[in-house]
This record gives C-alpha cells, sequence and structure tokens, in this order.
C-alpha cells in the first residue's frame, strides 16, 4: 500500500516513481523465479512509466495504447478490470475529510488518507477474521 498526493491537475503517471517509492508494507524480494509483477493501464504506456516499473524490481505488464485485449478467436470478451481502483476510491469517499480536502497543508492530508486507508484495511481484515 503506498500514497502519494498531488494537485488534480497532475496526471497519474507522473505520480508513479512517488507511488512506488512511498511503499509502507516491505515486498518480497523479487527473484528470477519469482519475478513481482505491476499491472498498469494504458495511461502509464510512456518511457518513464516503463522506468519507474523496472527500477523498482517490477515485471510491468502496461497495455499499448489503441491495443484491445482479445480472446484466441480474435473477439473481445470481458471488459477490463477498472473496478477495483473505483471500489477503493468509493469507500475512501466516505470518510468526510478525504472526499472534502479540508486541510491547507498536503502533509496533513497525507496523513488524513493514511489514517483513513488504515481503517479500511483494518476493516476488511477484522470481517475476514471473525467471518472464517
Amino acid at each position: 500500500m503506498s500514497i502519494a498526493v498531488a494537485g488534480a491537475n497532475v496526471h497519474d503517471a507522473k505520480l508513479l516513481e512517488a507511488t512506488l517509492s512511498a511503499i509502507v508494507v516491505k515486498r518480497p524480494q523479487p527473484s528470477e523465479e519469482e519475478p513481482q509483477h505491476l499491472c498498469l493501464d494504458k495511461g502509464y504506456d510512456n518511457p518513464s512509466g516503463r522506468r519507474a516499473a523496472a527500477g523498482h524490481g517490477y515485471r510491468e505488464h502496461i497495455r499499448r495504447i489503441g491495443e484491445e485485449k482479445l480472446d484466441g478467436s480474435g473477439q473481445k470478451r470481458y471488459p477490463a478490470r477498472r473496478w477495483v481502483v473505483e471500489r477503493t476510491l468509493a469507500w475512501l469517499s466516505k470518510c468526510r475529510a478525504v472526499l472534502v480536502r479540508y486541510d491547507k497543508k498536503a502533509s496533513n492530508y497525507l496523513g488524513v488518507l493514511q489514517l483513513a486507508c488504515t481503517l479500511l484495511w483494518f476493516r476488511r481484515q477484522w470481517r475476514l477474521t471473525v467471518l472464517r
């Protein structure tokens, strides 16, 4: 998990390096037998996106702009899975301090975002352990 804060007019691809550098939980060391994969959408199809992913030891999977995912017969069968990010942002928007930014300093807003993500993670883990 990681978060990078910037203005609304900054494209996500410009924050990839900062986001990968801000990972909180240490990930396993990638090896040739078990590489770490990073799946990104077409917005990261540029040299800086590929360089940032490779610089952090990831094997990047970035769909080329204009390329569609097709099955063996050349037909598009399944829609792209974009709901993971949208779902997480919907969960975060339930926190009033995240939905409307009241903090003037970016560091204070980053702290609120980190707290909200920690609460989301904790609640999800709690539900998983209780329901087992």
